[in-house]
């Protein structure tokens, strides 16, 4: 038995199915007289578990050689997995269609068999070999032993409605060490959230037109359409280096004396495109819509609370709202409010919890704070709230309340206490007499007008009140347009999220900082060039920014940046402090000149 123990990249740990058992062959249609290598592989924690392999009868072909044994093994946190693989190099007896039969074994007392394979033999020359003695292939070669594929869980929504997209690497090749992203998907006319993956690509075993590939998760994410029709998700782009081994020179002695023994190999640097998505978005019905619908889709939990059903004059009420279940929870909108007259009410505390594993959950709470002030029986109507269920093709209305609130008079102002008889004492040293005797009385010859006392006391007060006035009407035009409010609070909010990005790379913290930095640019460019959030992607705020007339090289700069922040979980060594240090200061430093040259350019 030959055993060969294969060395896992450090950027790509291989992660092998258990207990898995099948077949593949290098090639599905071979021309006639061609050899052609078919492989049964298992999968399995424990190799000295296996044994009486049976091969399939090859009734129909020539078996040249086989069967040739190998296994692979590796160790993670001290347990074993790893594989054996039996392969035969064989050739068809006649031209036709044929079936490779089943294939057995047994592990661990249990007996597991492959599936047929299907085999089509033509007429025709001897193909040509896939790789030429100077080592190179072509893209197209390539191409059928390494790709991305794009998949959908539905190709067919509601407006609001959850789709999820999955990217995975296929390949048969040796990657050769770590890959990078030459273009993420983009997402025009849906909301995105990533979903959770792993930081390091864990590969699995599956056969597919009877070839064995491995096969990794690259990126998931839920998709919310925004908007109807049919929507296209871009392809996802990725640059693979494919180790590539070179084929000895047979007429060269000096090549068999000096090569090592695994040979030698080159890297060649391959552009992995995925497939084009279109997902058709349906919108919602009108029929039975219910007059309290804000848009909520999903499927979701409701329920309303008030702390007390008694209480005094200005003792405060809360009344508590949750809204829970699985869906966008971050878009959905609290119910309105009904408070009966008599009652002071302020703005809602509200507060979130999201859950991106696998299909987007959470909950929204708003707690209102209400006073009363008149006594009396009061009644706060029922809380209304609608939202749209995609799985049953309806809406769904549900109620709390109504909540009945008794209340009675509280503490009053404090009493004025009069004084008794013997508190009252004359005390005739504090009464004073008006002086009678003459006096010259002289007339002050300076007027007021002039004096510092003047100007400070009268003309300084209405300076104060015109400065809060235009204060006033400035912040009642920036409450009055949302936009506006938020383009003149862009840098402000920015600065406050990298104040936070510089508390969690002080802790180091790796997958925050990132987090935190990304949503400082994306949340910046969004409110600085009126993006709406829905439907912001990095080409579209460089594009805006021309618009602008901000110069190439800076906006050039913004999309790297961009770009780098979310291509970290593909750089394992990007969680050094060093560089989440020198992303912090290339990031402050972008936010700085763009608004910098936003204002030189625009005059605002």
């Amino acid at each position: 038995m030959k055993i060969l123990i294969y060395i896992i990249s450090l950027f790509l740990p291989l992660q092998l199915a258990a207990q898995s058992f099948t077949a593949s062959v290098n090639e599905t249609t071979v021309v006639d007289k061609e050899q052609f290598k078919v492989s049964f592989t298992l999968s399995a924690n424990n190799m000295s578990r296996i044994k009486n392999f049976k091969p399939p009868p090859f009734s129909s072909f020539i078996v040249l050689r086989g069967p040739n044994q190998s296994t692979s093994i590796q160790f993670i946190n001290g347990v074993q997995s790893g594989s054996i693989s039996y392969s035969y190099i064989i050739q068809a007896k006649d031209l036709g269609k044929f079936s490779i039969g089943k294939a057995s074994v047994e592990y661990d007392g249990k007996t597991y068999q492959t599936k047929p394979l299907s085999i089509t033999v033509i007429t025709g020359t001897s193909k040509p070999k896939r790789q030429r003695q100077d080592g190179t292939i072509s893209n197209e070669e390539i191409a059928k032993s390494l790709f991305i594929k794009a998949t959908v869980n539905k190709r067919k929504v509601f407006l609001g409605e959850q789709v999820t997209v999955t990217y995975k690497l296929y390949t048969r090749l040796n990657i050769a060490a770590q890959m990078s992203i030459s273009k993420l998907p983009q997402y025009q006319g849906f909301w995105t959230e990533e979903l959770e993956t792993s930081t390091n690509i864990t590969f699995m075993t599956e056969v597919i037109d009877g070839k064995q590939f491995r096969v990794g998760t690259l990126k998931r994410a839920a998709l919310f359409a925004t908007q109807t029709g049919k929507l296209e998700i871009t392809p996802f782009e990725l640059t693979v280096p494919v180790q590539i081994k070179k084929t000895r020179n047979r007429n060269n002695i000096f090549d068999d004396f000096f090569n090592d023994p695994f040979g030698s190999s080159k890297t060649i640097k391959y552009n992995a495109v995925s497939n084009k998505i279109s997902i058709d978005v349906m919108p919602l019905p009108q029929k039975n819509k219910p007059e309290s619908f804000k848009g909520a889709v999903g499927d979701y939990t409701f329920n309303a609370s008030i702390d007390k059903t008694t209480a005094k004059t200005n003792e405060p009420v809360t009344l508590k709202v949750l809204i829970s279940g699985k869906g966008n929870i971050q878009l959905v909108e609290l119910p309105e409010l009904n408070i009966p007259t008599g009652f002071e009410k302020y703005e809602p505390k509200t507060s979130e919890k999201i859950n991106n594993k696998n299909i987007i959950s959470g909950s929204k709470t708003a707690e209102y704070l209400m006073v009363p002030r008149v006594v009396g029986k009061r009644e706060i109507p029922a809380v209304v709230f609608s939202y749209f269920n995609p799985a049953k093709k309806k809406y769904i209305t549900k109620r709390s309340g109504p909540f009945t609130l008794n209340i009675t008079q509280g503490k009053s102002l404090p009493d004025v206490e009069v004084a008794n008889k013997e508190d009252v004492r004359q005390l005739g040293e504090d009464i004073r007499f008006i002086r009678t005797s003459d006096y010259d009385i002289y007339k002050k010859e300076d007027s007021v007008l002039f004096t510092a006392f003047f100007w400070i006391g009268g003309v300084a007060p209405m300076l104060i009140l015109f400065v809060m006035v235009g204060w006033k009407r400035k912040n009642d035009k920036l409450a009055g347009n949302l936009a506006l409010f938020r383009y003149q609070k862009a840098q402000k909010v920015a600065k406050n999220r990298l104040k936070k990005a510089k508390r969690l790379l002080n802790e180091n913290n790796h997958k925050e900082f990132y987090t935190e930095i990304s949503q400082a640019l994306f949340g910046y460019l969004e409110d600085k060039l009126h993006i709406a959030k829905a439907e912001f992607t990095i080409d579209k705020a460089k594009d805006e920014l021309v618009n602008l007339n901000v110069d190439d090289e800076l906006t050039n700069n913004v999309k790297k940046i961009a770009e780098n922040c979310e291509f970290v979980r593909f750089a394992p060594g990007a969680e050094e402090n060093t560089a989440m240090k020198n992303t912090y200061d290339q990031m402050a430093t972008v936010i700085t000149d763009v608004e910098k040259s936003i204002v030189e350019r625009n005059g605002k």
